[in-house]
């Protein structure tokens, strides 16, 4: 099967029901009465209504006119086209647009500098890039230096002179199935790497890889026509995409949140009776935060129908997690480990019912097979540390034009992650950190996530990184970023004397004060960190070397 068949059936099946739906709130309209009351008198002229729907089948059917206008101009199987937009109502016609004529998909960030979008390009190879306002400026440093990408639409009104009317053509082109055929072992799409230490590596993924994904999703978080979920991180990232893809295959109402303010986010559950909600770490943290100081007051929202929050894209502070039970008791609470490389979340996953193992990212997920190894392939001994590796359909077949990238981490099928893990007696899996963070003092192996999941434990701190400095007499010493919360004051006694509670060897012996930079899937951007505090250069040739 593929994965358009899915949206076909649900045209087919269920096509006046609601698919998605795009809310766009500003904080001069957070008083109005309800995002939906004012979509209807908002001018149509404006660049962001509130509020936009639209059905199953007006969403398939807006995916053929799309698939159909690339046809029509020549495109053939396997071209790649390149999706560099926001999250909106025309993001995900657009992607099942170009899978369903036999194109590759390429989802690329919304933060990418006009640079790294050229990079990004080339590297793909793209022929057709579909881009939005927001990069307009962006895309004019590079436009006549692209030259073999020769196609650009744009969606929006008055584009570039460089760009062709998307949506205008679209309307042009038949509403009916494009004639190609497909085969899950046809390439689908080429997600790129979170690009943390550098430029990203292009990440390429079959039909057979985004099934899976699917049935991963739904086999876990258990969707049905009657669920709602809140999407709220961007669309180009595995994560949201891949979570909404639970939603694609039970035939569900999905919600695109452009905002991440508590304020915004419980108002969008309440308001479309949102039932899951896939959060990041940063914005769980918030909402607690807002409803601890007052600025969230839960009785005016109504939050009874929301059964699962769970979490994802980076290790997650089980104290974060006892802290949401306490406030939110009844709901469902999972996690999800994964890679762009292993198709987005799932590969590992905690599961609703092992609540009482927070702190753990789980067992293999639906499908999935997880090993923790050491240095040889081996596996190690239950309790100790190694590297996690995964197997599955939805493993990368690898990374694009970068064979010796892709023997390093694809070995006999299996994909070495990077990550460093452990397996308790039960088969949970605890992640302990990423292989190139390990810090290494004095011939110790110190792992900064435990250091930071012990420093969020203090009231204080809203958000912490740890990162290696060099030391000339132990070789790397652990240092902490601490992010304070608002209104509070902290000094480096108090958080010493916090840490009294951890083995010496493993405290801290600087903290600093900072904000915690975090990319848009909330991972910490620790070589932004390192560059700043240490040199960067030296500290990465003295991990790597």
């Amino acid at each position: 099967m593929i994965i358009t068949d899915f949206l076909e059936r649900n045209a087919r099946l269920n096509g006046n029901e609601i698919a998605l739906v795009e809310i766009n709130p500003s904080e001069a309209r957070d008083n109005a009465k309800t995002w939906r009351d004012l979509s209807l008198i908002v001018s149509a002229s404006q660049d962001a209504p509130y509020r936009r729907e639209i059905s199953w089948r007006t969403f398939d059917r807006r995916a053929n006119r799309f698939a159909n206008l690339l046809l029509s101009r020549g495109l053939k199987k396997g071209t790649k086209v390149a999706i560099l937009m926001m999250n909106c109502l025309e993001w995900l016609p657009i992607y099942f647009g170009i899978l369903k004529a036999g194109c590759v998909a390429v989802p690329m960030n919304y933060r990418y500098s006009s640079d790294e979008i050229k990079y990004c390009l080339d590297l793909a190879d793209v022929e057709v890039l579909v881009f939005g306002p927001e990069f307009v400026s962006r895309m004019d440093v590079i436009a006549h230096e692209i030259p073999e990408v020769r196609m650009m639409f744009y969606v929006g009104n008055d584009g570039p002179t460089y760009t062709e009317d998307c949506l205008r053509l679209m309307v042009y082109c038949s509403t009916g199935a494009p004639p190609v055929a497909l085969e899950e072992s046809d390439d689908a799409a080429i997600y790129f790497s979170s690009g943390t230490t550098g430029f990203p590596k292009a990440i390429l993924h079959n039909h057979r890889a985004l099934v899976q994904a699917c049935v991963t999703e739904q086999n876990h978080h258990s969707q049905t026509r009657d669920d709602v979920f809140l999407c709220i991180p961007p669309l180009y990232h595995t994560g949201a995409k891949m979570h909404w893809f639970g939603s694609l295959l039970s035939g569900s109402k999905a919600v695109l949140l452009r905002g991440i303010k508590p304020e915004w986010i419980l108002r969008a559950v309440t308001e479309e009776q949102c039932t899951i909600v896939w959060l990041l770490v940063p914005w769980a943290q918030d909402i607690l935060d807002a409803i601890d100081d007052g600025r969230v007051d839960l009785s005016k929202y109504r939050l009874d129908q929301w059964r699962l929050m769970h979490v994802g894209a980076q290790p997650v502070p089980p104290s974060l997690i006892r802290r949401w039970m306490k406030v939110f008791p009844h709901h469902q609470y999972d996690t999800n480990y994964g890679l762009s490389e292993s198709i987005g979340p799932g590969c590992v996953h905690l599961g609703v019912e092992n609540v009482r193992k927070v702190g753990a990212i789980g067992k293999p997920g639906y499908g999935w097979q997880a090993k923790i190894v050491d240095e040889r392939g081996n596996e190690v001994a239950q309790g100790d540390v190694g590297e996690l590796i995964v197997k599955g359909n939805g493993v990368m077949q690898c990374y694009y034009k970068n064979p010796e990238a892709s023997a390093e981490v694809l070995k006999d099928g299996w994909l070495f992650t990077g990550d460093m893990a452990r397996m308790d007696e039960e088969g949970f899996i605890y992640l302990v950190d990423r292989k190139k963070d390990v810090v290494i003092s004095g011939g110790e192996n110190l792992y900064p996530v435990q250091i930071e999941d012990h420093l969020r434990g203090f009231h204080k701190i809203k958000d912490v990184a740890v990162i290696g400095m060099p030391d000339a007499r132990l070789g790397e010493i652990a240092v902490a970023i601490v992010e304070i919360k608002e209104g509070e004051t902290c000094t480096e006694e108090e958080i010493n004397e916090f840490c009294v509670g951890m083995p010496r060897y493993k405290r801290p012996k600087k903290i600093f004060f900072d904000t915690v930079p975090r990319n848009p899937t909330g991972k910490i951007e620790k070589p932004v960190l390192r560059e700043k505090y240490c040199g960067g250069r030296l500290v990465e040739a003295q991990i790597t070397g």
